[in-house]
């Protein structure tokens, strides 16, 4: 399977992956996607006007509101449906430790309460939400291992 998400054989307590309205594949590229924007840094110079490789290429770490990894996180945010955004909700609230896997329909009935026209700005505003998502991810047994292979 290239490129694809693959859960493991077992997954404590069920023996098997838990299924998602969104898909493991979308959720890997919102990880790497913040991943990449969590790196980023306050711009140091606001019109560098330089050439890039002058300044050793520092500026696509500084964070300038054109951003293309934030249009492209907040790109993905608004591509998923009303069920998606609740399920990407709880996955972080999940890999963040506020709720245990036992407790997934609990997660999942809160983050559809909760969500709201705020969705994007909340999200990309979670230090490590990338992390928090992988560990989510995981607890419902997928990996982003190969995805992230393919794409890095």
């Amino acid at each position: 399977m290239d490129g694809i998400v693959s859960p493991p054989d077992t997954v404590i307590g069920t023996g098997m992956a838990t299924m998602l309205n969104v898909s493991p594949e979308t959720v890997c590229y919102i990880i790497v996607k913040a991943r990449e924007f969590d790196a980023k840094v306050d711009v140091d110079e606001p019109d560098p006007g330089s050439n890039p490789s002058d300044g050793g290429m520092r500026e696509i770490l500084e964070d300038y509101e054109d951003d293309p990894t934030l249009l492209e996180l907040t790109g993905a945010f608004l591509s998923l449906n009303d069920e998606q955004k609740a399920e990407l909700l709880a996955l972080v609230w999940l890999g963040r430790g506020d709720y245990v896997i036992g407790d997934w329909d609990e997660a999942l009935a809160t983050a559809r309460e909760t969500l709201d026209r705020h969705f994007v700005r909340y999200m990309t505003g979670i230090p490590l939400l990338g992390d928090f998502l992988e560990e989510g991810l995981s607890q419902h047994g997928y990996s982003c291992t190969e995805f992230e292979i393919d794409r890095l």
